[in-house]
């Protein structure tokens, strides 16, 4: 039986919802990824980020290879109902799959995008692929 509280969300014509999970102490935001029904429900029940990978066309949990999971502090949806943002505690410090902080980690300044945050990790010590 499906969840009450998943009525009433916009989905989109595939039926997935944008989220963004931002840090719960700093509020810094630290990625974007799609999620559906599936995966929302089992972030909450789960506690965890659950994402659906739109490339992989699949459940991905978050930190599932890299370790670094996304514990929920809390779940927020916007006024037209059609984005989520998820505050967490971002293990090990890192939510990139760059082994930076942040997916955001460039800003545009004076026509250019410049990088301004450093690889904590290599990625190739994250993932071993």
């Amino acid at each position: 039986m499906e969840e009450q509280w998943l009525e009433g969300i916009k989905w989109d014509d595939k039926g997935l919802i944008p989220a963004i999970a931002q840090d719960y102490k700093t509020g810094q935001v630290l990625m974007f990824a799609w999620m559906n029904k599936e995966s929302l429900s089992l972030t909450i029940s789960l506690q965890r980020a659950v994402y659906w990978s739109r490339s992989r066309a699949r459940l991905w949990k978050k930190g599932e290879e890299s370790g670094h999971v996304q514990r929920l502090h809390e779940l927020r949806i916007d006024c037209d109902r059609d984005v989520l943002l998820l505050s967490v505690e971002q293990i090990g410090k890192i939510a990139c799959h760059t082994g930076r902080e942040s997916c955001f980690y460039s800003r545009l300044i004076d026509g250019q995008w410049q990088v301004d945050s450093p690889v904590l990790k290599d990625p190739s010590s994250i993932y071993q692929k």
